[in-house]
């Protein structure tokens, strides 16, 4: 009976450390809550004060507090961390609030987040200011982009849309009123269609209206024309539309003198008009000519693009700009043009060279990171902004399928602009013998 018992003990305990080992692998947020939160937030206790001291993150107290403490506690004198003031658990990693002492700077804690990292043994450490003498320290306990999962509560809202998980487990929003007008960079097949496609998809949920220029024949862009308020498939076509679209920007800017305001959103709401945001796919095609009767074309685009872009985002008229490169090799005004997006995602690239076309102006920083995402790894990205901060994110897997049907379930939210209507994709109704028809865009006449 004695042996049978030893043998049920065995076998539950190496029953038990396989099913932590395999829920470590499969279901790392349940091997995180069980065992990975309770060791680490053990570990960040007991070992605060001395690493905080080892990373140079301490100071020395002010001289009333030293007197204090030598006079009145009878204590050595110590150098000074920052306080803790609150410390929460996530479902991928630890939130520590803390107050920093005068002589250290948010800076500073960011220059010892690697090191950091390896102390308390967690997968990356994030360090972010939240309001002046205060961050946040956001460890991750797992690789977070390994399976992306993106967090319940993000959801479309206003004119921000949810499109992918940073490393720390918080949802990258692509803001429009943040960052109006944005690039984004990357090879082929590192998952920027897919980046593309969460946009559309949050977009779409969105009382806006959506542009499409995909000069690769509508392949990318046409099967969501149900929610699509104009589709160009041609350069030719994009000039038109382009052109359209400045006039469109200063018959709103004339509607703003009349109301003495300067934004768009100053306006009364009964007033205001439909934000409409244009998504640029493969920014190559528009620069590009074949022969010499293109460039009068190419100078219309190019023009077009750099007035939207300096000013359209007053009036609401947003540019989303994609492509595998671009910058001064694309021509005459490709570099002023990609001074004014601010926003900027840069996939797996080809060449250290691309992911500087996107990044080095912004965040230098950053332009390693871009060029070290492996191969196996798509919809792997570097997300930066004017400000100089950067983080890494990854896209979730979307079908193409899925996209299509929010397209079609919220074709009523397609606004009713006349100046946009010679563009307006031909969406034939669906048979049910032959399923969803092939979404044609109708030709464009000048």
């Amino acid at each position: 009976m004695t042996d049978l018992t030893m043998w049920l003990e065995a076998t539950g305990a190496l029953a038990g450390a396989g099913g932590l080992g395999y829920a470590k692998v499969r279901a790392p947020r349940v091997y995180w809550s069980l065992v990975g939160m309770p060791v680490t937030w053990g570990r960040f206790t007991l070992s605060y004060r001395s690493t905080m001291d080892v990373c140079g993150l301490t100071v020395h107290p002010s001289g009333l507090r030293a007197f204090m403490t030598r006079s009145v506690a009878r204590r050595e004198v110590q150098p000074v961390p920052p306080k803790i003031r609150r410390i929460r658990g996530t479902s991928t990693g630890l939130r520590v609030t803390l107050r920093l002492p005068a002589g250290l700077e948010p800076a500073d804690v960011i220059a010892s987040s690697e090191r950091l990292r390896h102390a308390w043994g967690v997968h990356s450490v994030t360090v972010v200011e939240t309001k002046p003498g205060f961050v946040e320290l956001r460890m991750t306990g797992y690789d977070v982009l390994r399976r992306v999962r993106m967090p319940r509560k993000a959801v479309p809202h206003g004119m921000a849309v949810p499109v992918a998980v940073r490393e720390d487990g918080t949802a990258f929003e692509r803001d429009y009123r943040k960052a109006p007008m944005a690039l984004t960079l990357g090879a082929n097949h590192s998952g920027k269609s897919m980046y593309q496609r969460n946009l559309i998809k949050g977009l779409a949920q969105l009382p806006v209206a959506l542009v499409g220029v995909d000069c690769k024949r509508g392949v990318e862009q046409s099967a969501f024309a149900p929610r699509l308020s104009a589709l160009v498939t041609t350069p030719d076509d994009a000039a038109s539309l382009l052109g359209v679209l400045v006039a469109e920007m200063e018959d709103r800017f004339d509607l703003l003198s009349r109301h003495g305001v300067s934004d768009l959103w100053e306006l009364p709401e009964e007033l205001r008009p439909v934000p409409v945001v244009v998504l640029v796919d493969e920014v190559a095609e528009l620069f590009l000519i074949s022969s010499k009767k293109d460039e009068e074309r190419r100078e219309r685009i190019v023009t077009a693009l750099i007035r939207l872009a300096q000013m359209a985002r007053a009036i609401g008229i947003y540019l989303e700009i994609c492509g595998q490169r671009f910058g001064s090799d694309l021509g005459k005004g490709a570099t002023m043009l990609r001074a004014q997006l601010t926003g900027r995602v840069v996939h797996r690239v080809n060449d250290k060279q691309t992911a500087e076309m996107g990044l080095a102006d912004v965040a230098p920083d950053a332009v390693p990171a871009a060029s070290l995402i492996p191969m196996n790894r798509p919809g792997t990205a570097v997300a930066a902004d004017s400000s100089g901060g950067w983080s890494k994110i990854r896209t979730p897997n979307t079908g193409r399928d899925e996209v299509v049907a929010v397209c079609r379930e919220f074709a009523h939210l397609v606004p009713d602009l006349p100046f946009l209507e010679p563009f307006r994709p031909y969406v034939p109704a669906p048979t049910p013998a032959a399923g969803p028809s092939l979404v044609k865009p109708r030709p464009v006449t000048e």
